[in-house]
């Protein structure tokens, strides 16, 4: 019995394994550079990150271990000429989760089809992803650092397996790949052992920007030096990136109208589900295998508690990621009626902290689909019950595919319709990468 529930999660069907797969053989293998540096357990990186910035385990110490950073402003550098470069190497670092050598570890990390959790690995991201930039900008002087390290965004993650299974061992790489005056970008590599060999998992592109000891300020931090050709095309890709974040925001269609093509787009649905028996433009008509927006959203709550807490005492962007993750993977669920599996997230901006004792309100939404394709957005929002107001934290986007063509998503009113016109734009730019991989796969 068990080996037949084995077989049935390992069996993957034909259209998801042959896109998978495409990408898996497309997956740029990341500079080795593992000489001279020794893994870490995964359940060492949260103790070394309290360590660096002088966090206590308990919660009723925190008031005095952040009034204790106030004294470390004097080790902030007044400009970024006055701190030592570094290279990409510098801040290479490995984590090993031992799923398979450690089996007492699976259980935190198991879900019921027996595989990994994603929403545990996008923990494990984010608190490496510090980690890194805080091994890059450790400071020679003092054990301590001024910094105060905070996840700004979720860029991209890519997947190129269906399942994580648990019973390998897993191994996250990652380095420093760009850095601005006060910002980092982060690349991160997953990969799980089977027969022997590490193949990869997922690639990570984070975000991270560094505050004075406080948390109130921006803070310089070292530039970055690359060598070599290899790591000059990092470094470019890293600039090209934040170009393409900032088109990309001032192209938002929170800021500007939609493109003439994007404009057809919308008006062709609305002609499509018009009620041709009447000539009214309110009476609308729901296409067959369609389903309207506004029936295809979950919501949730989230009561924020000290056990969720970050290093600076705020919650864990990596709880927020796994928390959305789950309540967008619930939607796919649902909307689709078979398990879905994550294929892409990206652009997760934490425009604001959420602090202890908030309460939390997330709310999934399907906003575009195409054949198997699922993209949802889940938007999180802080609720303040002595003001009453309602403060946005957080947006994620992720794309899911299902084992079977899903049904279409049809906006009814015009904020409907730009939401649909974000995640096709999103789904786009996914669909747009997994095509520059299969091109580079088929290149001879």
């Amino acid at each position: 019995m068990l080996a037949l529930r084995w077989c049935t999660v390992r069996k993957a069907p034909s259209l998801l394994a042959r896109a998978l797969t495409s990408m898996t053989n497309g997956f740029q293998s990341p500079p080795d550079m593992s000489e001279g540096h020794l893994p870490i357990h995964v359940n060492n990186v949260r103790s070394r990150l309290r360590a660096i910035v002088g966090a206590s385990t308990n919660w009723s110490d925190h008031v005095q271990a952040m009034h204790e950073r106030k004294d470390l402003h004097i080790l902030l550098a007044k400009q970024q000429e006055d701190l030592p470069p570094r290279k990409m190497n510098d801040s290479y670092i490995e984590v090993i989760l031992p799923l398979g050598s450690q089996p007492e570890l699976r259980e935190k990390y198991l879900n019921v089809h027996n595989s990994v959790r994603f929403g545990r690995i996008l923990e494990d991201l984010d608190s490496l992803g510090v980690l890194i930039c805080y091994t890059h900008t450790k400071h020679e002087a003092s054990q301590r650092s001024p910094l105060s390290i905070v996840t700004a965004l979720v860029d991209k993650i890519d997947l190129c397996k269906k399942v994580i299974y648990p019973d390998g061992d897993i191994k996250f790489t990652g380095n420093v790949s760009w850095v601005g005056k006060t910002s980092m970008e982060v690349k991160m590599h997953m990969l799980q052992l089977h027969d022997g060999t590490y193949s990869p998992v997922l690639d990570a592109t984070f975000v991270m920007v560094a505050r004075d000891p406080e948390n109130k300020r921006p803070a310089f931090v070292n530039p970055l030096i690359p060598e070599g050709q290899e790591e000059e095309e990092i470094f470019k890709k890293g600039e090209l990136n934040k170009i393409r974040r900032v088109d990309f925001s001032t192209a938002s269609l929170l800021k500007m109208a939609p493109t003439a093509e994007e404009r057809t787009v919308v008006h062709n649905i609305f002609l499509n589900t018009l009620d041709t028996r009447t000539v009214s433009f309110r009476s609308r008509v729901l296409p067959l295998n369609s389903i309207w927006m506004e029936d295809a959203k979950l919501k949730g709550l989230e009561i924020c508690h000290p056990q969720e807490r970050n290093i600076f005492n705020r919650i864990f962007g990596g709880f927020l990621m796994r928390k959305a993750f789950e309540l967008g993977w619930a939607t796919a669920c649902s909307y689709g009626g078979s398990r879905p599996y994550v294929v892409a997230v990206d652009d997760i901006m934490f425009q604001r902290p959420v602090e202890i004792g908030s309460l939390l309100l997330l709310s999934a939404q399907v906003c575009y689909t195409e054949k198997n394709y699922i993209q949802i957005r889940v938007h999180s929002e802080v609720y303040d019950s002595d003001t009453r107001e309602h403060k946005t934290t957080n947006v994620f986007h992720f794309t899911f595919m299902s084992e079977r063509e899903v049904p279409q998503i049809v906006p009814k009113t015009y904020g409907e319709s730009m939401l649909y016109l974000d995640g096709k734009r999103h789904f786009g730019a996914t669909m747009k990468k997994s095509r520059e991989v299969e091109k580079t796969t088929a290149a001879p």
